[in-house]
């Protein structure tokens, strides 16, 4: 029979049956909770002194050195939540451990949510617990380029566009294969947009792959190596001379269209693209429960985002 014991350092369920008997209980679900918080014991935010503290009949936490007050799910994803705490995470589960994504109709389905609204918030909670704070940058050879999001535009070319929105993508370079990536959302091509999200996300001194658009023109003078293709005046197409870029784009648009019917919410762009990197990043990994404790692992570690600050406006971009 298969060892399921949680290995040590790495604590996590690695199998549905086993996910569902470690959290069937809101005691169990707490008591997880508190472990990724808190992995050395307690930390009083007001004081700092890290002890062994009351525990409050309403579950609340109170500090034995400063009689502060801490309730276990504050400044977490699951701040305010008013359902049981395991199901957020069948949630988290059901998430990570489908390969290519779901929607919000797909959770509210699986869970039986009451409301789509419900299911489509806490799409967009975890989401944003999909980046890990302090994330390690891209190394070695990048190749980066931009794609659009939003479908045809009549009479532009290229660069030259009005409704669509623009991703800019950065991949690695892992021999013949991608390695790591990164993606955004950016207001335009300028050299301050491209340049700003390549110190975001690569390391100085890395070796940068683009073609020859001038917003490039500045990564020597910031530090990088810079390899430049003019494709216009070359014989390989933008496909050929960066490859993995272009294929991490057609993936992007394809996942788009499978996931999301191709209806994406401008201002929500950046959360789609950061579930996009997060799957991506972790493609080949065959331990869904390990996804599972990573998503759990951030989910306590971002700031919450209540509904309100989630939705700001109803702009959709199609195709």
């Amino acid at each position: 029979m298969e060892n399921t014991k949680p290995i040590p350092g790495i604590d996590y369920p690695r199998t549905f049956d086993e996910m569902d008997d470690w959290f069937r209980t809101e005691a169990g679900c707490r008591d997880y909770i508190r472990r990724l918080r808190w992995p050395d014991g307690f930390l009083c935010r007001h004081c700092g002194v890290i002890e062994e503290p009351w525990i409050m009949k309403r579950g609340v936490f109170r500090c034995r050195a400063c009689d502060s007050e801490l309730s276990l799910t504050a400044g977490t994803v699951f701040q305010d939540t008013r359902k049981p705490l395991r199901t957020w995470f069948l949630a988290m589960w059901f998430i990570t451990s489908q390969k290519n994504g779901v929607s919000a109709l797909g959770l509210q389905r699986v869970l039986g949510l009451g409301s789509y609204e419900t299911a489509w918030t806490w799409m967009h909670k975890l989401r944003r617990a999909m980046v890990r704070p302090g994330r390690d940058l891209l190394t070695g050879e990048i190749e980066i380029d931009e794609t659009y999001v939003g479908g045809t535009e009549e009479g532009k070319r290229g660069r030259e566009i009005e409704k669509k929105s623009i991703v800019v993508v950065a991949a690695e370079k892992n021999g013949r294969g991608i390695g790591r990536v990164r993606l955004k959302h950016i207001k335009d091509v300028s050299a301050k947009s491209l340049l700003g999200f390549i110190r975001e996300t690569v390391e100085p001194s890395a070796t940068i792959h683009t073609d020859g658009w001038r917003g490039y023109s500045g990564l020597p003078a910031a530090g990088y190596k810079h390899r430049v293709t003019n494709i216009s005046s070359g014989d390989e197409q933008a496909h050929e001379a960066m490859p993995r870029v272009h294929n991490v784009a057609s993936l992007l648009k394809r996942w788009l269209l499978g996931t999301l019917q191709g209806g994406v919410q401008q201002q929500h762009l950046n959360y789609y693209l950061d579930e996009f990197t997060f799957r991506f990043n972790r493609r080949r990994s065959k331990a869904r429960g390990l996804l599972f404790h990573r998503l759990a692992q951030q989910a306590v570690a971002i700031d919450p985002a209540p509904y309100s600050s989630i939705v700001y406006g109803k702009s959709v971009l199609r195709g």
